[in-house]
C-alpha cells in the first residue's frame, strides 16, 4: 500500500507540470505497465484530480476540477508560496489578511522540519515597514479582472483626486499595481482616449456593459504606458533629456514612478521626465549620478546651473587643507 501511495504521489507530481503525457511516458517514468498507470489515473480521480485523457494522443493531462483538491510542492515552490502568503497578510487587498494567515498556517503544518526551518530564519530576519497605502476590495479587482478577460465594458462612478465624481464607461485592458497602489488602464468610451484609474476611486456598476474588440495600447504595454502617465504626464513640468549611457545599464537607476527611459544606442538613451517644478526636475536628473546632455526647458537650464554654482561654492577648499577619504566598511 505504502508503495502504491508513493507512486500516486509521483504520478500526481508529473501530472502537475501542465504538459500532456503519454501514457508509455508515464510508465517509463514510474517503471509499471501501462495497465498500471491507467489503474493509477483512475485512483487519482476517484481521490477528486481531474485527470483528463486527451484524444488523439493518448495522453493525460490535469486539468481544473470543481474543487480544490491537495497541490504537490517542491521544496523551492512551498518556501515560495510561504513567503507569497506572509507578505499577501500586510498587503493592500481588503480582507484578504485572515484568509492569507490561514492557508500559511496550513502550509506551514505539513511543511517537512528542514523546510520549516528555512522558512523560519527567513521570516525572523524580514522586516516589513509599514506604509500607509488605500485598500481595495478583493471582489472589485476580480470584477474588473473579469471584465478584462472577457473584453466587457465596464460602467463604474469615479472620484478624481480633486474630489469631483463622473459616471465612466470604459473598455478595459489590464489591472496594474504600482507603489502599493492599484491601477485600472483602459479606453475611456466618452473622452475617446486612453485613461488609468485608481481602483480605490472607482464604484463598479452592474452588470458589466457590451462586448469590445481589444485596441491596441499605446507604449506597447500596460505598464509603460502607466509609467509615463504617472511620471510625466500629469505634470506641469516636462522634459526630456538624453543620458550618457545605455538604457540597460540604467534601468536600476530610474525608481517606479519616476521617468520613462527610451533605447537610442549601446552609449546613450532619452528619459522622460515630470515634475512641479524646474528644482525637482534638476534633482531627479543629478541623483541619476550618470553624464547628460539637456537643452530645455530653458527654466530646466536655469535650475541646473544655480545646482551647479551651489555645488562649486560649497566645495571651496583651504590651500591647505586635507581631506580625508573614510573607508568603507566591511
Amino acid at each position: 500500500m505504502s508503495e502504491t501511495s508513493a507512486r500516486l504521489l509521483r504520478l500526481l507530481s508529473l501530472l502537475q507540470t501542465h504538459r500532456v503525457w503519454s501514457g508509455a511516458e508515464l510508465a517509463t517514468k514510474l517503471h509499471v505497465t501501462a495497465r498500471t498507470v491507467r489503474r493509477d489515473v483512475e485512483r487519482l480521480r476517484g481521490l477528486g484530480y481531474p485527470v483528463h485523457a486527451m484524444q488523439g494522443s493518448a495522453g493525460y493531462r490535469l486539468g481544473a476540477g470543481a474543487s480544490m483538491p491537495p497541490l504537490l510542492l517542491d521544496d523551492e515552490e512551498a518556501v515560495a508560496v510561504a513567503v507569497g502568503l506572509r507578505t499577501t497578510s500586510g498587503g493592500t487587498v481588503t480582507g484578504i489578511e485572515d484568509a492569507s494567515l490561514r492557508a500559511l498556517a496550513k502550509l506551514e503544518q505539513v511543511l517537512p522540519s528542514r523546510l520549516r526551518h528555512r522558512l523560519t530564519t527567513l521570516q525572523q530576519s524580514m522586516v516589513r515597514v509599514a506604509a500607509e497605502a488605500p485598500r481595495v476590495a478583493p471582489e472589485i479587482l476580480l470584477t474588473i479582472a473579469e471584465a478584462c478577460r472577457r473584453h466587457e465594458r465596464l460602467r463604474f462612478d469615479y472620484t478624481d483626486h480633486a474630489g469631483a465624481t463622473s459616471r465612466r464607461d470604459v473598455e478595459p485592458d489590464s489591472l496594474v499595481n504600482v507603489s502599493r497602489h492599484w491601477y485600472l488602464v483602459g479606453w475611456d468610451v466618452d473622452r475617446a482616449d486612453w485613461r488609468s484609474f485608481r481602483i480605490d476611486r472607482l464604484e463598479p456598476r452592474v452588470p458589466t456593459g457590451p462586448r469590445f474588440t481589444p485596441r491596441p495600447l499605446p507604449d506597447g504595454d500596460a505598464a509603460t504606458y502607466l509609467s509615463r502617465r504617472l511620471s510625466v504626464a500629469s505634470w506641469p513640468w516636462r522634459t526630456v533629456i538624453t543620458l550618457h549611457g545605455s538604457a540597460t545599464e540604467l534601468a536600476d537607476r530610474v525608481w517606479p514612478g519616476m521617468g520613462v527611459l527610451e533605447a537610442v544606442d549601446d552609449v546613450s538613451c532619452l528619459l522622460h521626465l515630470g515634475a512641479d517644478s524646474p528644482a525637482s526636475l534638476a534633482w531627479m536628473i543629478t541623483a541619476l549620478d550618470v553624464g547628460f546632455t539637456v537643452t530645455d526647458p530653458p527654466e530646466l537650464v536655469a535650475a541646473l546651473r544655480t545646482v551647479s554654482e551651489r555645488c562649486r561654492d560649497a566645495i571651496v577648499v583651504a590651500p591647505d587643507a586635507v581631506v580625508h577619504r573614510v573607508p568603507p566598511s566591511r
